[in-house]
């Protein structure tokens, strides 16, 4: 018999999503490569520079990141349909993406969003990588929508944050997902804002990068708190959109479950946490060693 057609669906999880690089690289290891990819938010940009055959620029960039690097991506805005423009993120993706097209890519791909109008779950197979890649990861009051095709399009984690249901829409036979929220519950992150702003105050990163009265500063202050009191707007955002993340994607899958489920135990990584992927692409390598045998014994089921 064919082998059959293999989907991997990449969850959303903002930092956490370096673990899809592990779990790339695993799979691979193992002799095991997807012949559809789906990813949400940080899931599509993983899968796209994979099967762009840019993984290991993007595992390398990732793995150079720190505090100070981190802050000097943040283009902040004072004004506008979000708090960072992302032009700096998107520098990047252009040095390795331009004029690439996802129906160039070799094999299926699909960048999941969402349609601010309607919240309609919207599939991009097709047009320009970098900007399907910028729609699935435009977390509404963070990065501005994209539009694409006449439509505004918002971060994909709101509707379809873990694509089960994409990869069989593709043609999957054999579904891989993987969910960076399984043992999220009950661990607060809560404090990762504040951290990085105290952190950048007093020079722990090598010196501050903004002045003190600077709009840069007083914004982040706005955004994270300071310790003293109530989290600030930005932190509370990231934890509500963590809740929203781990409750929807319980809820899609449990009525259209993978064939099998990776899941990085990565729960006390936060969401801001990009500067550790060292950790997190280990995590992911080591997610899927614990389900090779489940991996095994549905590929001896459908061969």
């Amino acid at each position: 018999m064919a082998k059959p057609i293999i989907g991997l669906a990449l969850g959303g999880g903002m930092a956490r999503g370096w673990a899809h690089i592990g779990v790339i690289r695993a799979l691979k290891d193992i002799g095991i490569v997807p012949d559809v990819i789906c990813g949400t938010s940080v899931g599509a940009l993983v899968g796209g520079a994979y099967l762009a055959g840019h993984l290991d620029a993007l595992e390398a960039w990732t793995r150079s990141l720190n505090r100070r690097r981190l802050l000097g991506y943040l283009d902040l805005l004072s004004g506008g349909p979000g708090l960072m423009g992302g032009k700096r993120l998107v520098k990047e993706m252009e040095r390795y993406f331009t004029g690439m097209k996802i129906e160039d890519l070799g094999s299926r791909f699909c960048a999941v969003c969402t349609e601010l109008a309607t919240g309609h779950e919207i599939w991009l197979q097709s047009g320009d990588l970098v900007t399907s890649i910028q729609a699935s990861y435009a977390l509404p009051g963070v990065f501005p929508p994209m539009k694409v095709d006449g439509r505004w399009l918002i971060d994909g984690a709101l509707v379809n944050p873990v694509p089960v249901s994409v990869c069989r829409a593709m043609g999957a036979r054999l579904v891989l997902a993987v969910t960076l929220s399984g043992d999220s519950f009950g661990k607060s992150n809560l404090q990762e804002g504040e951290r990085m702003v105290a952190e950048e105050e007093n020079g722990s990163n090598g010196g501050p990068l903004w002045t003190t009265l600077s709009p840069q500063r007083l914004l982040m202050r706005q955004l994270f708190g300071t310790g003293s009191g109530p989290p600030g707007i930005g932190t509370v955002m990231l934890g509500a959109l963590n809740i929203v993340m781990d409750r929807l994607s319980r809820s899609r899958m449990a009525g259209d479950p993978p064939d099998v489920l990776i899941s990085p135990r990565i729960g006390h990584v936060s969401l801001l946490d990009f500067d550790k992927a060292d950790e997190m692409v280990r995590l992911g390598r080591e997610a899927v060693l614990v389900a090779t045998p489940y991996l095994d014994e549905a590929l001896s089921i459908l061969r």
